[in-house]
C-alpha cells in the first residue's frame, strides 16, 4: 500500500516472516517518523530500494495511519503540500493517475 500525506510517503507490505508484522519503507528520511513518531527506522540504502524501514504491528500502523485521516484540513490535497520540494513528485503521480483514468487500457508495450 502506498500512502501520501502532506509531509510524507510511506509503502506498507507484509512482513514475509511474520503476518501479524507490517514493514514501512519510505525513501525520504523523517517521512516514517512524519506518521509514526516513536518508529525505530532503520537506514537501509545498499539492502533494498527504499532507504528507510521500520517493522510495527498493524494496530500501530492503522492508529498512524488514522491520525493521519484525523488531521486533513484541507479540501485539495495538491495545495496542501508545504514541502515544496515534494510537490513536484506528487504532481507526477497525480498526473500519472489523471492519465490512467482518462486512458485505462494500458498499451502492450508497458506490461
Amino acid at each position: 500500500m502506498w500512502i501520501y500525506t502532506k509531509d510524507a510517503f510511506v509503502s506498507v507490505v507484509e512482513d514475509r516472516h511474520d503476518p501479524e508484522t507490517l514493514i514501512v519503507r519510505s525513501r525520504v528520511s523523517g517521512d516514517i517518523e512524519a506518521v509514526w513518531p516513536d518508529a525505530e527506522v532503520i537506514h537501509t540504502p545498499v539492502m533494498a530500494d527504499y532507504a528507510y524501514r521500520t517493522r510495527l504491528n498493524q494496530q500501530e500502523v492503522t492508529a498512524g495511519i488514522a491520525k493521519q485521516v484525523l488531521k486533513i484540513d484541507y479540501a485539495n490535497f495538491k495545495d496542501s503540500i508545504t514541502d515544496k520540494r515534494r510537490s513536484p513528485f506528487y504532481m507526477r503521480v497525480w498526473h500519472a493517475m489523471w492519465d490512467l483514468q482518462h486512458n485505462p487500457v494500458i498499451p502492450e508495450s508497458g506490461r
